[in-house]
């Protein structure tokens, strides 16, 4: 069985962040750990709390999946402090880690702010660098660049931009744009493929990145290539969202077992 590895916070109310990683993991059946950023307080209404966990913690935690179960890829989600993105570049690089994947958390969906200014710094200094892709959605890479995005075009140039500055692979996605709901693929060598989207009217979106995230991961540790990868992973957020999961009084979270029909 494949192993992935699980670097964010905490969702209380399971829709996001570790809970949801593990329950994408799970549904696509490689052997799911975690190391915990933070904890939050929040609902499908918003998020009430955040207790950032020590850094020394976060990076002992890491320490502990490597050194016995080491995972076969890593995804990194959530993180509210600037030593803990400081730790775990240091940890990933001194355990060689591979395939891992940047999901640039700035915002909830509930619009609460989930990263300082600070450590979103650090996150694109210290870990875009070294992952295998980041998966921005489009009001991260506009944070990110500064550039406001409207259209597939802006997209590409926003794209190849981040690739370009942080010597990384982008898939950037287009979910937010009014005409569209195409994502890109941007490498760093500056070839791209655009990936046809497919709008699904459910507004229970919560967990929606981490979900994308966690399963681009998985399918990594499993073996695949990164295209065929977000080929999977988008099939599985479809079916998801497709099962029309209706829990709580805000955004409600996705159906994470759908992929488990199959």
């Amino acid at each position: 069985m494949k192993k992935v590895l699980t670097i964010a916070g905490s969702d209380s109310s399971g829709g996001a962040g570790i809970q949801a990683d593990i329950k994408t993991m799970q549904a696509h059946g490689v052997y799911a750990m975690s190391a915990i950023t933070a904890l939050t307080a929040q609902n499908t209404t918003g998020v009430t709390g955040i207790h950032d966990v020590p850094s020394e913690f976060v990076a002992e935690q890491i320490d502990m999946a490597f050194s016995d179960i080491r995972p076969d890829s890593v995804k990194i989600g959530m993180i509210s402090c600037a030593e803990t993105a400081e730790v775990i570049a240091e940890r990933l690089k001194y355990w060689k880690a591979e395939n891992i994947v940047v999901d640039p958390v700035a915002v909830a969906t509930s619009g609460a702010d989930l990263s300082s200014t600070e450590t979103y710094e650090k996150v694109k200094k210290l870990l875009f660098p070294i992952s295998t892709v980041i998966t921005p959605n489009i009001p991260e890479a506009e944070l990110i660049t500064g550039i406001k995005i409207d259209d597939l075009e802006d997209m590409q140039k926003s794209a190849e931009i981040i690739a370009k500055r942080y010597n990384c692979n982008v898939f950037l996605k287009g979910g937010h744009l009014k005409d569209s709901a195409d994502d890109l693929l941007y490498r760093n060598n500056g070839k791209y493929k655009w990936f046809e989207g497919r709008r699904i009217n459910n507004n229970n979106t919560h967990g929606t990145g981490c979900t994308l995230s966690s399963a681009i991961a998985s399918n990594l540790a499993r073996g695949y290539t990164l295209e065929k990868s977000i080929e999977l992973a988008k099939e599985y957020i479809n079916s998801c969202l497709s099962a029309m999961l209706d829990i709580g009084h805000g955004n409600g979270p996705l159906n994470h077992m759908k992929g488990l029909e199959k």
